[in-house]
């Protein structure tokens, strides 16, 4: 089979003809021809294999190598050890697909492993209904937005806490742009989370609040009492979680009152790879199911009593309702939320809690042991997850550059999102950070301060 091979000049003739253009170019009149690239591009021309090989190990040499126990960034994307068995699992021929495929009758496989990610998503989050994983966490958040518009309706407000993912917020705020949906935020007070009282006058005609847990510092907010608030108020609790592994240790949301749950799922066996792809995911109440975006796969039996997966309620999708769709994503991140799957089901329910309770004590000694130099600063003390906040005395991107200089690799410097936090720094513990990588930081930071 000659496979990767583009169509040949015969077959593009044939279609040409078959559309009635008369050449490639004619498929671009439509764009004004001052607005039109003519000339040759800039590039160099092909490498044979060996060739390609070398010239992506030289572009690699340029990157400053950090290991993995030597990285103390999150912020949204997390370092977790993949176990080996993972990679020969999702690469088995039943698996390999990075697409939801349309024909169940031999895509038992997929259909399945997808099945199994909504019911394990559900059973982390305490939901009733979850579907087949979405882009990323950022996306899933507006979704879930979009999701808790529909079936308030009439109600045009959105309210979000200061404590989202700052990424986060920014993708609601362009989801939103142009349906006449005000958007309204609500500060974090000084111990870097929102409680119930700050959101008097917020919720009035709002459709959700949504809310980070762990938030964007770490902090753990009063999901029960935001929920209790949001619901007086007639509106939906978005419960966002950024950092999946702690719903291995944390009380599930829909136990504290969320009516939907949204998130990012690729710290469950996926890689970071230098930021995608991640793999989002939306869960909800029974009664919200018509509204839930994306694929949802079914159990079901077919003419023998033979279990089969099906998927469910496609009447809801693209493909079939076009423009009046539940959404516009026409897509699930198949094989990342089927490595997720793999990755839940090795660790299993002790497991789960195991690798959330190493990544609690982790950070907590972190934490400890890097305000014990002279000039850092706890900023929000209190309760975390892996995560937390600590004040630099200095510039704090610069001081991040002189940790990579020794190759360690800092925490986020708060003062990109927040203007007022410029000294601050965001640090991330994981299992994979040793109690001497830990050691390693302080002691460099010391040095480096």
């Amino acid at each position: 089979m000659r496979r990767f091979i583009p169509n040949s000049n015969a077959d593009r003739t044939a279609m040409l003809e078959q559309i009635g253009v008369a050449n490639i170019e004619a498929l671009f009149d439509h764009i004004p021809d001052q607005l039109r690239f003519r000339g040759e591009l800039k590039v160099p021309g092909p490498l044979s294999e060996p060739e390609l090989a070398a010239r992506m190990s030289e572009l690699a040499e340029a990157n400053t190598p950090v290991r993995p126990a030597d990285a103390f960034l999150g912020a949204g994307a997390y370092a977790h050890y993949l176990p080996a068995a993972l990679d020969g699992i999702i690469s088995r021929y039943e698996f390999l697909s990075a697409y939801t495929p349309y024909q169940a009758e031999v895509s038992q496989g997929t259909l399945q492993a997808i099945f199994e990610f909504q019911t394990m998503i559900c059973q982390l989050t305490g939901m009733d209904v979850a579907n087949g994983s979405l882009y990323d966490g950022a996306t899933a958040v507006a979704e879930a937005v979009l999701m808790s518009l529909r079936v308030s309706r009439s109600r045009k407000r959105v309210v979000v806490a200061g404590a989202l993912n700052p990424l986060y917020r920014d993708v609601v705020r362009t989801y939103l742009g142009n349906l006449g949906i005000e958007l309204d935020e609500v500060p974090f007070g000084a111990d870097g989370t929102v409680k119930p009282a700050d959101l008097d006058g917020h919720l009035d005609g709002a459709s959700c609040l949504v809310l980070q847990h762990p938030n964007f510092f770490g902090r753990l907010e009063d999901m029960a009492g935001m929920a209790a608030a949001a619901h007086d108020a007639g509106a939906h609790l978005v419960v966002a979680v950024s950092e999946t592994v702690s719903l291995g240790l944390l009380t599930p949301p829909g136990e504290q009152g969320a009516d939907i749950v949204a998130g990012n799922g690729a710290s469950f066996g996926n890689a970071l790879t230098f930021g995608g792809p991640g793999v989002g995911f939306i869960a909800g109440r029974q009664k919200m199911v018509r509204s839930l975006p994306g694929r949802l796969a079914g159990q079901t039996t077919d003419q023998d009593g033979r279990t089969g997966y099906v998927l469910t309620l496609s009447t809801r999708e693209q493909h079939i309702r076009r423009a009046k769709a539940t959404s516009n994503i026409c897509t699930n991140q198949a094989l990342c939320a089927t490595a997720a799957t793999v990755f839940m089901s090795l660790m299993g329910r002790g497991g789960a809690r195991e690798l959330a309770r190493q990544n609690t004590l982790k950070a907590h000694y972190a934490r400890g042991r890097l305000t014990a130099v002279d000039g850092v600063e706890d900023v929000f003390p209190g309760p975390c997850f892996n995560e937390f906040v600590l004040r630099l005395p200095g510039d704090a991107a610069k001081i991040a550059e002189a940790l990579l200089e020794k190759k360690i690799l800092a925490g986020l410097p708060l003062g990109r999102f927040y203007p007022e936090m410029a000294g601050a720094m965001l640090f991330c513990v994981t299992e994979v950070n040793s109690r001497e990588s830990i050691d390693r930081l302080a002691e460099t930071l010391e040095g480096a301060l």
